[in-house]
Protein backbone atom coordinates (compact mmCIF):
# COMPACT_ATOMS: atom_id res chain seq x y z
CA UNK A 1 0.00 0.00 0.00
CA UNK A 2 1.13 3.47 -0.84
CA UNK A 3 2.13 5.70 1.75
CA UNK A 4 0.78 8.54 0.79
CA UNK A 5 -2.41 7.32 -0.80
CA UNK A 6 -4.56 5.04 0.32
CA UNK A 7 -8.26 3.34 -0.61
CA UNK A 8 -11.62 3.88 1.04
CA UNK A 9 -15.26 3.53 0.62
CA UNK A 10 -16.81 6.89 0.83
CA UNK A 11 -20.22 7.53 1.14
CA UNK A 12 -22.14 11.05 -0.22
CA UNK A 13 -25.84 12.13 -0.21
CA UNK A 14 -26.98 13.78 -3.33
CA UNK A 15 -30.92 15.10 -3.31
CA UNK A 16 -31.39 12.00 -0.40
CA UNK A 17 -29.69 9.89 -2.61
CA UNK A 18 -26.66 7.90 -0.77
CA UNK A 19 -24.34 6.91 -3.62
CA UNK A 20 -20.67 4.66 -2.44
CA UNK A 21 -17.91 5.32 -4.45
CA UNK A 22 -14.27 4.13 -3.91
CA UNK A 23 -11.50 6.43 -3.89
CA UNK A 24 -7.71 7.62 -2.84
CA UNK A 25 -7.55 9.31 0.09
CA UNK A 26 -4.64 10.86 1.98
CA UNK A 27 -3.99 11.00 5.74
CA UNK A 28 -4.47 14.79 5.92
CA UNK A 29 -8.28 13.75 4.53
CA UNK A 30 -8.84 11.53 7.77
CA UNK A 31 -10.91 13.22 10.93
CA UNK A 32 -8.94 14.54 14.16
CA UNK A 33 -8.39 11.56 16.37
CA UNK A 34 -4.95 10.43 18.57
CA UNK A 35 -4.22 7.29 16.95
CA UNK A 36 -3.54 6.32 13.67
CA UNK A 37 -4.37 2.56 12.63
CA UNK A 38 -3.47 0.39 9.15
CA UNK A 39 -6.54 -1.31 8.63
CA UNK A 40 -6.15 -5.30 7.78
CA UNK A 41 -10.19 -6.12 7.98
CA UNK A 42 -13.43 -5.06 8.50
CA UNK A 43 -16.97 -6.95 9.02
CA UNK A 44 -20.25 -6.87 7.18
CA UNK A 45 -23.44 -5.99 9.95
CA UNK A 46 -26.92 -5.56 9.34
CA UNK A 47 -26.23 -1.74 9.74
CA UNK A 48 -23.83 -1.43 7.70
CA UNK A 49 -26.18 -2.62 4.91
CA UNK A 50 -28.86 -0.17 6.04
CA UNK A 51 -26.20 2.51 5.84
CA UNK A 52 -24.34 1.77 2.71
CA UNK A 53 -27.82 0.87 0.86
CA UNK A 54 -29.71 4.33 2.14
CA UNK A 55 -32.69 1.85 3.80
CA UNK A 56 -31.93 3.24 7.28
CA UNK A 57 -30.53 6.74 8.46
CA UNK A 58 -27.23 5.44 10.01
CA UNK A 59 -24.56 8.32 8.61
CA UNK A 60 -25.33 11.63 10.70
CA UNK A 61 -23.25 13.42 8.02
CA UNK A 62 -21.28 13.18 5.00
CA UNK A 63 -19.16 12.58 3.28
CA UNK A 64 -18.84 9.71 5.29
CA UNK A 65 -16.58 6.53 5.37
CA UNK A 66 -18.72 3.40 6.60
CA UNK A 67 -17.78 0.33 8.48
CA UNK A 68 -18.64 0.20 12.09
CA UNK A 69 -15.69 -2.54 13.15
CA UNK A 70 -12.16 -2.09 12.05
CA UNK A 71 -9.02 -4.07 13.38
CA UNK A 72 -5.49 -3.46 12.56
CA UNK A 73 -2.50 -2.49 13.59
CA UNK A 74 -1.08 0.98 15.16
CA UNK A 75 1.18 3.43 12.83
CA UNK A 76 1.23 6.10 15.28
CA UNK A 77 -0.51 6.93 18.71
CA UNK A 78 -0.14 10.47 20.71
CA UNK A 79 -1.67 8.04 23.77
CA UNK A 80 1.03 6.19 26.07
CA UNK A 81 -1.47 3.06 25.72
CA UNK A 82 -0.33 2.16 22.22
CA UNK A 83 2.75 1.81 20.05
CA UNK A 84 3.39 1.56 15.93
CA UNK A 85 2.86 -2.12 15.58
CA UNK A 86 0.31 -2.95 18.50
CA UNK A 87 -2.85 -4.95 16.81
CA UNK A 88 -5.94 -3.57 18.13
CA UNK A 89 -10.01 -4.01 17.62
CA UNK A 90 -12.57 -0.99 16.91
CA UNK A 91 -15.66 -1.80 17.52
CA UNK A 92 -18.89 0.81 18.29
CA UNK A 93 -18.19 4.17 19.35
CA UNK A 94 -20.15 5.17 16.42
CA UNK A 95 -17.63 4.54 13.51
CA UNK A 96 -19.18 4.42 10.13
CA UNK A 97 -22.05 6.81 11.56
CA UNK A 98 -20.26 10.08 13.22
CA UNK A 99 -16.73 9.21 12.61
CA UNK A 100 -15.29 7.65 9.83
CA UNK A 101 -15.21 3.80 10.31
CA UNK A 102 -13.26 0.85 9.03
CA UNK A 103 -14.18 0.55 5.26
CA UNK A 104 -10.67 2.08 4.17
CA UNK A 105 -7.07 1.05 4.60
CA UNK A 106 -6.26 3.47 6.99
CA UNK A 107 -8.12 5.11 10.25
CA UNK A 108 -7.75 8.10 12.74
CA UNK A 109 -9.39 7.61 15.49
CA UNK A 110 -9.33 8.11 19.69
CA UNK A 111 -6.92 5.75 21.65
CA UNK A 112 -9.70 5.02 24.29
CA UNK A 113 -11.83 3.23 21.70
CA UNK A 114 -9.63 0.71 20.91
CA UNK A 115 -9.00 -2.71 22.45
CA UNK A 116 -6.32 -4.67 22.70
CA UNK A 117 -6.11 -7.68 20.34
CA UNK A 118 -7.02 -10.39 22.90
CA UNK A 119 -3.71 -12.81 23.56
CA UNK A 120 -4.01 -15.62 21.26
CA UNK A 121 -6.90 -13.99 18.75
CA UNK A 122 -6.35 -13.36 14.80
CA UNK A 123 -6.64 -10.45 13.11
CA UNK A 124 -8.96 -11.94 10.78
CA UNK A 125 -11.14 -13.70 14.06
CA UNK A 126 -11.33 -10.39 15.35
CA UNK A 127 -13.48 -9.11 12.58
CA UNK A 128 -15.53 -12.47 12.50
CA UNK A 129 -16.92 -11.96 15.95
CA UNK A 130 -16.86 -8.11 15.28
CA UNK A 131 -19.84 -6.01 16.35
CA UNK A 132 -22.07 -9.15 15.75
CA UNK A 133 -20.04 -11.46 18.18
CA UNK A 134 -18.98 -8.54 20.39
CA UNK A 135 -23.02 -8.21 21.09
CA UNK A 136 -23.71 -11.66 20.97
CA UNK A 137 -21.41 -12.01 24.18
CA UNK A 138 -22.55 -8.85 25.73
CA UNK A 139 -26.19 -10.69 25.64
CA UNK A 140 -24.75 -13.42 26.83
CA UNK A 141 -22.73 -11.97 30.04
CA UNK A 142 -26.09 -10.49 31.07
CA UNK A 143 -27.85 -13.87 31.13
CA UNK A 144 -25.17 -15.12 33.43
CA UNK A 145 -25.72 -12.19 35.45
CA UNK A 146 -29.08 -12.49 35.58
CA UNK A 147 -28.82 -15.96 37.07
CA UNK A 148 -29.60 -17.60 33.62
CA UNK A 149 -27.25 -21.16 34.36
CA UNK A 150 -26.56 -24.13 31.72
CA UNK A 151 -29.37 -26.69 32.84
CA UNK A 152 -32.12 -24.12 33.80
CA UNK A 153 -33.95 -24.80 30.79
CA UNK A 154 -33.88 -23.87 27.05
CA UNK A 155 -32.47 -20.74 25.86
CA UNK A 156 -33.99 -19.50 22.95
CA UNK A 157 -32.38 -17.39 20.35
CA UNK A 158 -33.95 -15.86 17.41
CA UNK A 159 -32.54 -14.55 13.88
CA UNK A 160 -30.49 -17.87 14.95
CA UNK A 161 -28.83 -17.59 11.71
CA UNK A 162 -27.32 -14.22 11.10
CA UNK A 163 -24.31 -12.60 12.92
CA UNK A 164 -25.39 -11.84 16.30
CA UNK A 165 -27.13 -15.19 16.64
CA UNK A 166 -24.46 -17.42 15.27
CA UNK A 167 -22.29 -16.61 17.30
CA UNK A 168 -24.83 -16.37 20.19
CA UNK A 169 -25.58 -20.32 19.42
CA UNK A 170 -22.36 -21.22 19.81
CA UNK A 171 -21.07 -19.82 22.95
CA UNK A 172 -23.93 -20.64 24.63
CA UNK A 173 -23.53 -24.36 23.60
CA UNK A 174 -19.78 -24.24 24.32
CA UNK A 175 -20.87 -23.16 27.85
CA UNK A 176 -23.01 -26.26 28.28
CA UNK A 177 -26.60 -24.40 27.59
CA UNK A 178 -29.16 -26.41 25.63
CA UNK A 179 -30.24 -23.92 22.59
CA UNK A 180 -33.34 -23.77 20.41
CA UNK A 181 -32.19 -21.54 17.66
CA UNK A 182 -34.84 -19.92 15.53
CA UNK A 183 -34.56 -18.67 12.25
CA UNK A 184 -36.82 -18.74 9.05
CA UNK A 185 -34.68 -20.51 6.27
CA UNK A 186 -34.52 -24.05 6.42
CA UNK A 187 -31.41 -24.10 4.67
CA UNK A 188 -29.87 -22.90 7.46
CA UNK A 189 -31.01 -25.89 9.94
CA UNK A 190 -27.77 -28.08 9.61
CA UNK A 191 -25.58 -25.53 10.09
CA UNK A 192 -26.84 -24.28 13.40
CA UNK A 193 -26.54 -27.81 14.62
CA UNK A 194 -22.69 -27.61 13.72
CA UNK A 195 -22.81 -24.79 15.62
CA UNK A 196 -24.36 -26.47 18.89
CA UNK A 197 -28.12 -25.52 18.25
CA UNK A 198 -30.27 -28.89 20.28
CA UNK A 199 -33.43 -27.32 18.91
CA UNK A 200 -34.67 -25.52 15.32
CA UNK A 201 -37.44 -23.46 15.93
CA UNK A 202 -39.41 -22.46 12.55
CA UNK A 203 -39.45 -18.37 12.56
CA UNK A 204 -43.19 -18.43 11.75
CA UNK A 205 -44.27 -19.79 15.57
CA UNK A 206 -42.62 -17.45 17.38
CA UNK A 207 -44.54 -14.75 14.74
CA UNK A 208 -48.12 -16.21 15.24
CA UNK A 209 -50.51 -13.91 17.78
CA UNK A 210 -50.35 -15.93 20.99
CA UNK A 211 -51.53 -15.16 25.09
CA UNK A 212 -50.13 -12.71 26.95
CA UNK A 213 -48.55 -15.28 29.27
CA UNK A 214 -47.68 -18.74 27.37
CA UNK A 215 -46.38 -22.04 29.01
CA UNK A 216 -43.20 -21.43 30.59
CA UNK A 217 -40.90 -22.75 28.30
CA UNK A 218 -37.06 -20.35 27.95
CA UNK A 219 -35.46 -20.18 30.77
CA UNK A 220 -33.35 -17.30 29.10
CA UNK A 221 -33.84 -15.59 25.38
CA UNK A 222 -30.86 -13.94 23.09
CA UNK A 223 -33.05 -11.64 20.65
CA UNK A 224 -31.68 -10.40 18.01
CA UNK A 225 -35.05 -9.54 16.11
CA UNK A 226 -37.37 -7.56 18.46
CA UNK A 227 -41.27 -6.98 17.37
CA UNK A 228 -43.38 -9.44 17.50
CA UNK A 229 -40.60 -12.41 18.05
CA UNK A 230 -39.93 -10.53 21.21
CA UNK A 231 -43.06 -10.04 22.57
CA UNK A 232 -44.17 -14.10 22.15
CA UNK A 233 -40.81 -14.97 23.38
CA UNK A 234 -41.25 -12.76 27.04
CA UNK A 235 -44.47 -14.30 27.06
CA UNK A 236 -43.27 -18.00 27.18
CA UNK A 237 -39.76 -17.00 29.11
CA UNK A 238 -39.96 -18.86 32.78
CA UNK A 239 -40.35 -17.67 36.69
CA UNK A 240 -37.44 -15.68 36.81
CA UNK A 241 -36.03 -15.60 33.39
CA UNK A 242 -34.15 -12.90 31.43
CA UNK A 243 -34.41 -12.17 28.15
CA UNK A 244 -31.51 -10.34 26.59
CA UNK A 245 -32.84 -7.96 23.92
CA UNK A 246 -30.29 -6.56 21.16
CA UNK A 247 -31.59 -6.03 17.70
CA UNK A 248 -34.39 -4.88 15.46
CA UNK A 249 -34.69 -6.60 12.50
CA UNK A 250 -38.20 -7.62 12.92
CA UNK A 251 -39.29 -4.30 13.94
CA UNK A 252 -39.43 -1.15 16.20
CA UNK A 253 -42.53 -2.02 17.68
CA UNK A 254 -43.31 -3.98 21.38
CA UNK A 255 -46.82 -5.20 22.08
CA UNK A 256 -46.80 -7.03 24.76
CA UNK A 257 -48.53 -6.84 28.84
CA UNK A 258 -46.71 -6.23 32.22
CA UNK A 259 -48.05 -9.99 33.26
CA UNK A 260 -44.32 -11.44 32.35
CA UNK A 261 -42.64 -9.20 34.35
CA UNK A 262 -44.88 -9.28 37.18
CA UNK A 263 -46.38 -12.53 37.34
CA UNK A 264 -43.23 -14.28 36.49
CA UNK A 265 -40.59 -11.61 37.69
CA UNK A 266 -39.12 -11.92 33.86
CA UNK A 267 -35.99 -9.82 33.34
CA UNK A 268 -36.09 -7.53 29.75
CA UNK A 269 -31.90 -6.52 29.31
CA UNK A 270 -31.22 -4.07 26.88
CA UNK A 271 -27.62 -4.68 25.11
CA UNK A 272 -26.20 -1.37 24.21
CA UNK A 273 -22.61 -2.39 22.46
CA UNK A 274 -22.31 1.22 20.84
CA UNK A 275 -21.41 3.28 24.00
CA UNK A 276 -20.71 -0.18 26.23
CA UNK A 277 -17.86 0.78 29.21
CA UNK A 278 -13.93 -0.02 28.02
CA UNK A 279 -13.34 -2.22 30.99
CA UNK A 280 -16.56 -4.44 29.94
CA UNK A 281 -15.30 -4.29 26.15
CA UNK A 282 -12.13 -6.26 27.18
CA UNK A 283 -13.72 -8.87 29.58
CA UNK A 284 -15.70 -8.91 26.57
CA UNK A 285 -13.48 -9.87 24.34
CA UNK A 286 -11.20 -11.75 26.87
CA UNK A 287 -14.25 -13.99 26.77
CA UNK A 288 -14.60 -14.21 23.39
CA UNK A 289 -11.76 -15.55 22.74
CA UNK A 290 -11.87 -18.13 26.04
CA UNK A 291 -15.05 -18.89 24.92
CA UNK A 292 -15.82 -18.96 21.34
CA UNK A 293 -13.75 -21.66 19.34
CA UNK A 294 -11.71 -20.51 15.85
CA UNK A 295 -13.06 -23.89 14.45
CA UNK A 296 -16.63 -22.67 15.07
CA UNK A 297 -15.89 -19.48 14.25
CA UNK A 298 -14.61 -20.76 11.10
CA UNK A 299 -17.40 -22.54 10.59
CA UNK A 300 -20.19 -19.19 10.60
CA UNK A 301 -17.36 -17.05 8.42
CA UNK A 302 -16.60 -16.62 5.03
CA UNK A 303 -13.34 -13.91 3.19
CA UNK A 304 -14.83 -11.58 1.00
CA UNK A 305 -13.28 -8.39 -0.56
CA UNK A 306 -13.85 -4.99 0.49
CA UNK A 307 -14.30 -4.54 -3.55
CA UNK A 308 -17.88 -6.33 -3.18
CA UNK A 309 -19.40 -4.62 -0.19
CA UNK A 310 -22.00 -2.85 -2.08
CA UNK A 311 -23.49 -6.21 -3.06
CA UNK A 312 -22.94 -7.68 0.32
CA UNK A 313 -24.70 -4.93 1.85
CA UNK A 314 -27.80 -5.56 -0.25
CA UNK A 315 -27.37 -9.40 0.07
CA UNK A 316 -27.75 -8.71 4.01
CA UNK A 317 -30.56 -6.31 4.31
CA UNK A 318 -32.39 -8.77 1.92
CA UNK A 319 -31.56 -11.69 4.87
CA UNK A 320 -29.55 -13.54 2.15
CA UNK A 321 -26.27 -13.72 4.70
CA UNK A 322 -25.47 -16.42 6.95
CA UNK A 323 -23.04 -15.98 9.82
CA UNK A 324 -20.08 -13.59 9.37
CA UNK A 325 -18.51 -11.95 6.62
CA UNK A 326 -15.01 -10.77 7.08
CA UNK A 327 -13.93 -7.61 4.39
CA UNK A 328 -10.30 -7.76 3.55
CA UNK A 329 -9.86 -4.11 2.98
CA UNK A 330 -6.65 -4.51 0.89
CA UNK A 331 -8.61 -6.64 -1.72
Amino acid sequence: MSQETFRALVLTRVDGTIHAEFRQLTNADLPEGDTLVEVAYSSLNYKDGLNITGKGKISRFFPMVPGIDLAGAVVESASAAYRPGDQVVLTGWGIGERHWGGYAQRARVRSEWLVPLPHGMALLHSMAIGTAGFTAMLAVMALEEAGVAPGAGEVLVTGAAGGVGSVAVAVLAHLGYRVAASTGRSETHDYLRELGAATIIPREELMKPGRPLESERWAGVVDTVGGDALARALSATATHGAVAACGNAGGVGLTTTVFPFILRGVRLIGIDSVLCPTERRRVAWDRLARDLPPALLDRMTQVEPLSRVVDLCEAIVAGQVRGRVVLDVNA
